[in-house]
């Protein structure tokens, strides 16, 4: 029997939700395991509507959906995380498409009793809002305010120019909100007028921010920043365009649904409206493996003959992460599934990656 979802209006188009979580088990957990949350929401979805689960899976365009790590106290054994039995977890998932928060309306009266994780499975308990339901024309219209205040509770970088940019620079924050606004909300707006405005006008007053380096996504490693920000909207700003102030106000609200930056699918970008003085740490397996994937992808591309291509470094982030993963412990198997790679393809790039270690390669 499903878990009996908190009620919400038909014509909500943006939802945030909090299940509780119970491990069945004591297990370690493998650090990359957002794939697994990724790939057990998605199947969801497959289950009831398969063209709509396609669609979050193949299309390039933004995903209607953000889904945090685990929240809770994970301890750490090793270089695994040590998921203990009994203990609550928390895992939030935001929607913001009408058709996506239209078939979890379904979805929640018949929610899977339990979440699997590989070889660990949680019991489902009981989900909250944790973001009132809404729409975007009730968001549009927030009440406009020159101060606000954003914390960001897991990594959360920007891609800039093949590299990640792990700063909360306004326009690239708000560049980040506007094209998640302009694919969804069905109310568009110009980008270029309003993100100089942002340039002109919003200025970062007040922050208290750090930087890690997480393995995220399903290869690869990024540079995030988590903590506070204060963001300040000038009295001029306000004068000269009226219309932008509100847009800034309504952007600054949307964020916690559509988190900021990218790989929000898989964890990162987690953002809540308002100043948190404390931020959870990353737990150091996930640090280490991000650290490791980095460098190791580093040592690949010296390796190589056009080390600035993007199909070198892509090739070369593939290998990286499915050798750091390996050292760990991992399975040729759960990384081929992980990296929906064939099993042989995984194996043969696992030992090019230690031939490249061990002497040249120019084989890109």
């Amino acid at each position: 029997m499903g878990v009996t979802a908190p009620p919400w209006n038909p014509t909500s188009e943006l939802v945030g939700l909090d299940f509780n979580l119970v491990p069945q088990d004591t297990a370690n957990l493998f650090p990359q395991y957002a794939i697994g949350l990724h790939a057990w929401f998605l199947d969801c979805v497959r289950q009831t509507q398969p063209d709509l689960s396609a669609k979050l899976h193949d299309s390039p365009e933004e995903k209607a959906f953000t889904l945090s790590p685990l929240l809770g106290e994970v301890p750490v054994i090793g270089r695994q995380l040590h998921i203990q039995q009994h203990q609550a977890y928390h895992w939030r998932l935001t929607l913001f498409s009408a058709p996506l928060v239209t078939w979890a309306q379904t979805w929640l009266t018949r929610l899977p009793k339990t979440l699997d994780l590989r070889c660990l499975q949680f019991n489902l308990r009981s989900p909250q809002l944790s973001l009132a339901p809404t729409t975007y024309a009730q968001l549009h219209q927030t009440p406009p305010q020159r101060r606000l205040a954003l914390s960001f509770v897991s990594p959360t970088s920007f891609r800039h120019r093949g590299h990640h940019l792990p700063l909360p620079n306004p326009v690239n924050l708000f560049h980040s909100y506007l094209r998640r606004w302009n694919d969804f909300s069905g109310i568009f707006v110009e980008s270029e007028p309003f993100l100089d405005w942002i340039d002109s006008h919003v200025s970062l007053s007040r922050h208290d921010i750090q930087s890690s380096k997480i393995a995220a996504g399903k290869r690869g490693s990024v540079t995030g920043f988590t903590g506070s920000i204060e963001l300040t909207l000038s009295a001029a700003g306000t004068r000269q365009n009226p219309d932008f102030a509100q847009l800034f106000s309504a952007l600054v609200h949307y964020a916690p649904y559509c988190g900021t930056g990218h790989k929000t699918t898989f964890g990162l970008g987690q953002t809540r409206l308002g100043w948190q003085d404390s931020h959870p740490q990353l737990p150091s397996p996930q640090a280490h493996l991000g650290d490791r994937i980095a460098d190791l992808t580093d040592q690949l591309l010296t390796q190589q003959k056009r080390p600035e291509s993007d199909r070198a470094r892509q090739v070369c982030q593939t290998r990286a992460t499915i050798l750091a993963r390996r050292e760990l412990g991992e399975s040729l198997t759960a990384i081929a599934e992980d990296l929906e790679m064939p099993y042989e393809t995984v194996k043969t790039y696992a030992k090019l990656a230690r031939r490249s270690l061990n002497g040249p390669s120019n084989s890109l």
